[in-house]
């Protein structure tokens, strides 16, 4: 019997009784208020404390798994209702005694020994069904898991599951509600359940926002990783594209798409970073990558990396709202004081990629989605069986918002099409050498900066997003880096700040990120709040 066909209550109940272990000594300096966190003997840990409590014989994954299971029962499908986790591994509670017999016979593989992780469930992963989110991939198990998969479990970690996502990754309708799928339903923002959590990642957001796993892994193609981010109040690092495998998750695009960390603190996604990055036959895009390849990022974690540091911060009209302009300001002054040169720069070619890069996503999602069906025998083999599914079920699968990006891409013709061909070349030359690139080399600039995203809007399934735009785009069309993390909280919703750098930059990133992090801060546990105050937070 899988248990994630059961509801998540009566499957931890299966699972030794879900008894929340007692906190150890230390527990209280690393913990949020009880109101905040329920009193859960390891909210905010971070994945070194775990292991360290590991390495001390004070705690065990089987325990940890045990306790994240429980905590997803309580708050997930009972209490606040987060409905971020759609199904559950059955098999995580017998790979986290084997690592801990791993453990007992002095074999420990490394930092995520025994860690449980959550996957967005657009990433293959056995023995759970991958369904980005659609009824019409229910049944579709994958014979294995995707290689960012393989190097987790070769690198110790526990697979606890998988997390609801915004359907098809957002790219069924322009008209959407983030966060929304017909198989997992409405995911809630953890700091407001009225509040929208922002997609395609909003599932792993929500959960690991929450604490119900140590870490997760998202997937982007325009912001979906470093959106749910900074609207959950976590780290989150888009990699360049090529540096982790997209071999084993459901595509949109080959020119933008790439898994990444989600995670509480920076030290973390470098972590989980340098577990998921390597070369991969599968994904010739990872061939691309230059330098070593296994590397270190935690060596990169210093932080002084400020002094000296030169930032460009980029304007835009998201701190029209006075509430994120002062928290901008106080996340300046803060870079400043600690020995980074911050000036005022600009993007040359801002915005000029938008309509190239939609051409390029309608076209690469239709050849995409084809070869990811056709390699999973899934029983629907292409993009208009997928339209004629959704027309058939649309009372379960099309309840608030339609299929006009689905019908759009279906429309397109093959890759050797010139329009495709002409979008492709004009969209990555405007957002990289002409974009991020050009602002860079102006100033002699370590990394651009600028708030990520605004604060969280209402959500709302009759109208869709209220988005107050992104400040990513030029990383995502570019297929360079782009890292979330936590800058303050307006009106008790996290806004996030964006670090951006040219192709294989994520050690400068990380390590300014990191920086900052420790300076600040800013990162605040959610506290389940049905609602935020609404001052300054509809404003754009």
């Amino acid at each position: 019997m899988r248990l994630a066909a059961l509801p998540l209550v009566v499957a931890c109940l299966l699972l030794a009784g879900c008894q929340q272990p007692a906190p150890s000594a230390d527990t209280a300096g690393k913990t949020a208020s009880p109101s905040s966190t329920d009193a859960f003997p390891y909210a905010e840990l971070d994945i070194a404390d775990l292991q360290a409590r590991m390495t001390r014989g004070e705690l065990d994954s089987t325990t940890l798994t045990r306790a994240y299971l429980a905590r997803i029962a309580a708050l997930d499908r009972e209490g606040p209702r987060l409905n971020s986790v759609l199904a559950l591994n059955p098999d995580a509670p017998k790979e986290a005694a084997e690592r801990d017999a791993e453990r007992r016979a002095g074999h420990v593989r490394g930092p995520l020994h025994g860690i449980p992780i959550l996957l967005k469930d657009n990433i293959d992963a056995t023995p759970m069904a991958t369904t980005a989110g659609s009824l019409a991939l229910a049944g579709l198990h994958p014979a294995r898991d995707a290689f960012l998969v393989q190097r987790l479990r070769a690198a110790g970690a526990v697979i606890l599951g998988k997390t609801n996502l915004s359907e098809w990754a957002n790219f069924r309708s322009a008209h959407s509600t983030s966060g929304w799928s017909a198989q997992g339903g409405q995911t809630r923002n953890p700091y407001a359940l009225d509040r929208n959590p922002c997609g395609s990642s909003a599932g792993t957001g929500v959960a690991i926002s929450a604490n119900l796993a140590a870490a997760g892994i998202g997937t982007e193609t325009d912001g979906s990783i470093v959106c749910p981010a900074a609207i959950n109040g976590l780290v989150g690092l888009k990699p360049t594209v090529g540096l982790v495998s997209r071999d084993g998750i459901v595509p949109i695009s080959f020119s933008q798409d790439t898994a990444g960390p989600m995670t509480r603190s920076v030290a973390d996604a470098a972590v989980l970073l340098g577990a998921i990055a390597g070369r991969d036959p599968a994904d010739p895009a990872t061939a691309t990558r230059p330098g070593l390849a296994v590397y270190d990022y935690t060596a990169r974690l210093k932080p002084e990396a400020l002094k000296g540091a030169r930032l460009g911060v980029l304007r835009s009209r998201l701190t029209e709202n006075p509430a994120l302009a002062a928290a901008l300001d106080a996340a300046l002054a803060a870079l400043r004081q600690a020995g980074a040169t911050v000036v005022e720069a600009q993007i040359p070619t801002d915005g000029q990629w938008e309509a190239d890069e939609q051409t390029v996503l309608l076209y690469e999602f239709k050849a995409g989605l084809a070869r990811y069906l056709a390699a999973h025998d899934a029983p629907l083999r292409d993009l208009d069986a997928l339209i004629a599914f959704n027309r058939e079920n649309a009372a379960r699968e099309m309840p608030h918002f339609g299929q006009d990006l689905f019908e759009a891409a279906a429309a397109k013709g093959e890759l050797n099409a010139p329009e495709y061909i002409g979008a492709r070349t004009r969209a990555r030359r405007l957002a990289g050498p002409l974009g991020i690139d050009a602002a860079l080399k102006a100033q002699q600039l370590d990394a651009l900066i600028a708030p990520t995203t605004g604060v969280a809007w209402l959500t709302d399934p009759v109208h869709g997003d209220d988005f107050p735009g992104g400040n990513y785009g030029a990383a995502a069309v570019a297929g360079y880096p782009s890292l979330n993390v936590p800058m303050g909280n307006i009106n008790g919703l996290p806004v996030g700040l964006l670090f951006m750098g040219t192709a294989w930059s994520e050690p400068r990133l990380l390590e300014l990120g990191y920086a900052y992090e420790q300076l600040t801060a800013a990162r605040q546990p959610p506290r389940f709040l049905p609602t935020a105050a609404t001052e300054g937070t509809r404003k754009r």
